[in-house]
């Protein structure tokens, strides 16, 4: 499918059970809905022919979260099949997942170990990356788009900045990448807690603009002071994350964006007012910063 967009970005709803009969009984003013690709991986059935009538209503993004593109032992080829059946009985308008790992083996199979767990920067794991990248797109015929993951701890292993870790990533695969602005606010609290915002600004001054293909803004569970931040996706999205999507507009321009909100679901008017928020700040924002050309 053919992604439709113009001066102001689509925005759009992470789809979850929950909200399965209101997307389709209460049609909203969304522009895409993303859903999680391996939860539809099975052949046939009710899932697929409810996806089927999601499609007919809304574009829809594929969002897979156990690739892991950063395995060493690779990407196993029947779990690559299945995301090509998806892609092609679906039709998405983009494909994405995470710069993590997720595979190893036991006994000679390969076994998956349930959660997107983080890479080091560094040329070792950039290389096993793009392999992998490389490889998914030639077997999809397709870009698709790598997310950067929230961090906890800093790899005494790191030889450059997660940045610049992407940055390389796409040049050498020509994959797009989605950023998450409350993972890069979460990561900036946990590892650089003293100034957060000009990590985050630096963060996003160091992505060629070209390369960015999605933006994710979620919120998390406030804590204390000191504390460590878990990117749970379970409240409204922070201020923060709106002033830094804001940044992200003027830098990246009209992205497709979307709103993320998988643990303590909302109702399905009060998700879509995120999306409301979204448009209206992505309208003024855009149109400040035309302006703002246009005279400068």
């Amino acid at each position: 499918m053919t992604l439709k967009c113009n001066v102001e970005p689509l925005i759009g709803v992470g789809l979850r059970h929950k909200h399965y009969q209101d997307a389709l009984a209460s049609p909203a003013p969304i522009d895409f809905v993303e859903v999680h690709s391996e939860n539809f991986f099975a052949s046939g059935g009710a899932t697929i022919n409810y996806l089927k009538a999601v499609r007919d209503t809304y574009q829809v993004s594929l969002h897979s979260t156990a690739l892991g593109l950063g395995s060493a032992k690779g990407v196993p080829g029947y779990f690559i099949n299945k995301l090509k059946n998806l892609i092609s009985l679906i039709d998405p308008i983009l494909v994405s997942d995470h710069a993590s790992y997720a595979w190893s083996t036991w006994m000679s199979k390969p076994i998956h170990m349930g959660d997107l767990l983080p890479l080091s920067f560094n040329e070792k794991s950039l290389q096993v990356l793009v392999n992998n990248v490389e490889m998914v797109q030639n077997e999809l015929q397709r870009q698709i788009l790598v997310e950067n993951l929230s961090s906890y701890l800093v790899f005494k292993e790191d030889e450059m900045s997660e940045a610049e870790f992407l940055t390389q990533l796409h040049l050498q695969t020509g994959c797009g990448l989605l950023v998450d602005l409350n993972n890069i606010l979460v990561s900036a609290a946990n590892i650089n807690s003293r100034d957060k915002w000009q990590f985050a600004y630096q963060w996003l001054n160091n992505i060629p603009s070209s390369a960015i293909k999605e933006i994710h803004l979620a919120g998390h569970t406030p804590v204390a002071a000191g504390e460590i931040i878990i990117d749970d996706h379970s409240q409204p999205i922070s201020e923060d994350c709106w002033q830094l999507y804001r940044l992200a507009l003027k830098r990246f321009g009209a992205v497709p964006t979307l709103i993320e909100w998988d643990n303590n679901l909302p109702s399905w008017p009060e998700l879509i007012a995120q999306v409301t928020k979204a448009k209206l700040i992505a309208k003024a924002t855009l149109t400040n910063s035309a302006t703002e050309a246009s005279y400068g």
